[in-house]
């Protein structure tokens, strides 16, 4: 896949570079911007249950 990409991008090896850089840095951004916020509440990560049934012996 990223051979792919690398061959479909112009110009020579340092604009590469930068531009998958740049495209790298875009899909962090859109992840933390939508993707994330939208899948949060559909996770079970605040679903914690707690057994008080024995207490720590010290």
């Amino acid at each position: 896949m990223y051979g792919w990409i690398w061959r479909h991008l112009p110009g020579n090896a340092w604009i590469r570079a930068l531009t998958c850089l740049v495209l790298m840095l875009a899909v962090v951004y859109l992840l933390f911007q939508y993707v994330f916020p939208w899948a949060e509440p559909l996770l079970p990560f605040n679903d914690v249950t707690v057994d008080n049934g024995m207490a720590a012996v010290r």
